[in-house]
């Protein structure tokens, strides 16, 4: 049986949720989030399995991180693994559209597709969905809300500095 923590810490974006599921990294979600679980599906609150999550958080918010290494339990179908997999090789800073993800999958048709996959992503900021945006470069939507991702955008590219 999987054991499930949690704990809660502060960001520059609002108060964040972190799951684990057997000490590894499954889930981060925003206040007022899309997809967000009810909270009883988040186990005990304990901080300790999140001692290295929580300094590459803090890290990545001053500035000084642009890549996270961290452990990741992430559940969800073969094909969103394989987006969430693609979001995490883009460059900090850097955007992709949908289409691009779907191309980079060998399947450039599948662009709704990626970004339904998108959208489910659990672990938010680590595994940076900010970072996709539509052909056109606007700004589509986003779990944590169209704000935080211009936000978030804003801040990878040095415009917003906390």
């Amino acid at each position: 049986m999987e054991r499930k923590q949690h704990t809660v810490i502060d960001s520059p974006y609002g108060r964040l949720t972190l799951v684990a599921t057997d000490g590894a990294l499954s889930g981060l979600y925003m206040t007022e989030q899309r997809h967000r679980p009810a909270e009883e599906a988040f186990g005990e609150r304990d901080e300790r399995p999140f001692g290295a999550a929580i300094d590459q958080l803090e890290a990545y918010f001053q500035g000084e991180l642009k890549e996270f290494d961290l452990p990741l339990a992430l559940h969800g179908t073969p094909f969103q693994r394989s987006v969430w997999q693609q979001l995490r090789q883009i460059p900090y800073g850097e955007t992709r559209t949908y289409g691009e993800l779907a191309a980079a999958l060998g399947n450039p048709a599948a662009s709704r597709a990626v970004g339904l996959a998108n959208g489910k992503n659990p672990v938010g900021v680590i595994v940076p969905c900010h970072r996709v945006i539509g052909a056109s470069g606007s700004l589509t939507g986003y779990g944590g809300g169209l704000e935080r991702k211009q936000r978030l955008l804003d801040f990878e590219r040095g415009a917003a500095l906390f």
